[in-house]
């Protein structure tokens, strides 16, 4: 099917969706979680053809974003799971009141049509599809080329989940052609797509923001910061620093620079050389700026690398003044992600966290917390680095909008 075909069938089964309660979407998960497991076998031989063809032309940490086993497909059955016991958003009462003699309510309400188009991580497809489903809404899912028969042997087996359970499989759909032709597509089909989400490298989000006709969400680049104050807990820093750093240094909430109090670098740096060049098997390069390239070895910084998603086993490292002073650089640098201060000043702190204005902003905690699963809503559809109309980890409510419902007994204006 062309992609626009696939569009208006989503579009068509809009009110089918709309209108399922809460009992018949979480056995409808459940059905998911299950098919998942059950062509378990299909999805890893799917995947495999997939790993084999990107093994050649991508980085040991993207081909780790790419691959799949039967633990991850464990755990993508489990994200479906764990929707299943989340509170239904759609047809809630935001607020309510009387005007006019009239009882007015604010109602949340699916969007209607959400398309993703994402890259390299098949575990998305599932995310998306649960996601969606729960949410009361129709998902058009666009992977990309080096995913494509993962992605296919996944909603392939959703979809026997939602046949199994007599729903309409085209509740679920992807796109089969993956050149830039039916991105455009997508972006442009005004009539057909309620929100379009983007996920992946700062290249796609950026070709969705500014060619997209439909709404379109800014699912931004992380690249994140670790600020280590004067006042910090040395070995809490390090714990924090090595975690967010080298994980999964493949994904959007791992830590890409590491700011330093002046007044602490002499004793901190060698500290941190040590943490994570020296005693690790699988060591960070460190990208030191002029200042901390005088006090340990490491890679002199260019003028890119404090503003570069590395993705990588790689840290962009600068000594700043103080606390104010890495508020300002991070203000310069950061995409709006995430950001922490490892600090016992609870001043600092607070100053740090009302200044810097970025979707997670953490004190004493990895990066990598920010996840819709780590955050309580599940699995995520994304992180919104914009403020409107969704911020952060992006779950369930953050699918709906909001619609008002007036009751009166025959006013007229």
């Amino acid at each position: 099917m062309t992609t626009i075909e696939i569009l208006k069938g989503a579009k068509s089964v809009v009110k089918d969706i709309a209108l399922l309660d809460t009992e018949t979407k979480n056995k409808a998960l459940l059905f998911l979680a299950d098919a998942l497991l059950e062509n378990a076998n299909d999805i890893l031989a799917a995947n495999a053809i997939d790993v084999e063809k990107a093994r050649a032309t991508v980085s040991e940490v993207m081909l780790d974003r790419l691959t799949l086993t039967m633990p991850r497909i464990e755990a993508m059955a489990d994200g479906i799971r764990q929707v299943v016991a989340l509170d239904d958003p759609v047809g809630e009462t935001i607020s309510e009141y009387v005007r006019n003699g009239m009882t007015i309510k604010k109602v949340s309400a699916p969007l209607g049509v959400v398309a993703i188009i994402y890259e390299s991580r098949p575990n998305v497809t599932s995310d998306a599809a649960a996601l969606a489903l729960k949410s009361g809404n129709v998902c058009v899912l666009r992977g990309g080329k080096e995913a494509f028969n993962s992605n296919y042997a996944i909603v392939k087996a959703l979809r026997k989940g939602l046949k199994k359970c007599g729903l309409k499989e085209n509740l679920i759909n992807i796109i089969e052609d993956t050149t830039r032709q039916s991105a455009t597509e997508i972006m442009t089909a005004t009539s057909y797509v309620d929100l379009l989400i983007p996920r992946g490298g700062a290249g796609l989000i950026n070709a969705c923001v500014e060619g997209a006709k439909v709404p379109c969400i800014q699912t931004g680049t992380g690249i994140c910061h670790i600020y280590v104050d004067k006042k910090a807990d040395f070995d809490m820093a390090l714990n924090i620093i090595e975690n967010a750093k080298t994980s999964r240094p493949s994904v959007c909430n791992a830590a890409e620079v590491c700011l330093i109090d002046s007044a602490i670098a002499d004793e901190f740096l060698p500290l941190l050389k040590e943490r994570l060049v020296d005693s690790r098997e699988r060591s960070v390069e460190l990208r030191l700026d002029e200042v901390s390239s005088k006090i340990i070895d490491g890679v002199k910084a260019n003028e890119n690398d404090f503003d570069t998603e590395f993705l990588d086993y790689i840290l962009a490292v600068k000594v700043v003044d103080g606390v104010a002073q890495a508020v300002t650089h991070i203000a310069t640098h950061s995409t709006g992600h995430s950001e922490a201060i490892i600090t016992e000043d609870k001043d600092a702190a607070a100053f740090f966290t009302t200044a810097v204005d970025s979707a997670a902003v953490y004190v004493n905690a990895s990066t990598r917390f920010t996840d819709g699963g780590e955050f309580g809503l599940g699995c995520e559809m994304g992180i919104s680095t914009q403020k409107l109309h969704a911020r952060g980890p992006m779950g369930l409510k953050e699918l709906n909008t909001y619609k008002y419902v007036i009751t009166g007994t025959g006013q007229i204006r």
